[in-house]
């Protein structure tokens, strides 16, 4: 059985969809990148399905749940490389991708997640005085 390669890069996992989902591949996925998204720490999941052709039901309800995982786990998720014929076929079956967001490519997609995760370590925290400073007053 194949599995979906969860690639690190920085602070994102990125997802290549290189084959037909089945649902025991997808299932794999789904553990494989939550396992991933914990032992890393990562705040980021890209998946890209720029090697689908077709999208049906099931794997627009397997990139819910996956995004719906993460979201979870404090990862936000973006698809890339979504084909026109895959977005006109998801919107015909009447399927809203919640809680994903989308991107034209890898990069598009990485700039998405680092522009709406502000930096963790710029606290905006009111500097306390130093016992030097209050001592002098």
């Amino acid at each position: 059985m194949e599995r979906v390669p969860v690639l690190k890069i920085g602070d994102i996992l990125l997802v290549s969809i290189q084959l037909d989902m089945s649902d025991q591949t997808a299932v794999m996925l789904q553990e494989d990148l939550a396992e991933r998204i914990v032992a890393t720490g990562c705040h980021g999941v890209i998946i890209d399905i720029t090697a689908l052709d077709i999208v049906d039901s099931f794997v627009g309800r397997m990139l819910s749940t996956i995004a719906s995982i993460s979201r979870v786990l404090d990862a936000e998720t973006v698809v890339v490389g979504m084909r026109p014929a895959v977005a006109i076929t998801l919107v015909e079956l009447g399927l809203s991708l919640n809680g994903i967001r989308t991107a034209l490519n890898v990069e598009r997609g990485m700039e998405l997640i680092a522009s709406t995760r502000p930096d963790e370590y710029d606290y905006d925290i009111a500097e306390e005085p130093d016992d030097e400073t209050t001592a002098r007053r």
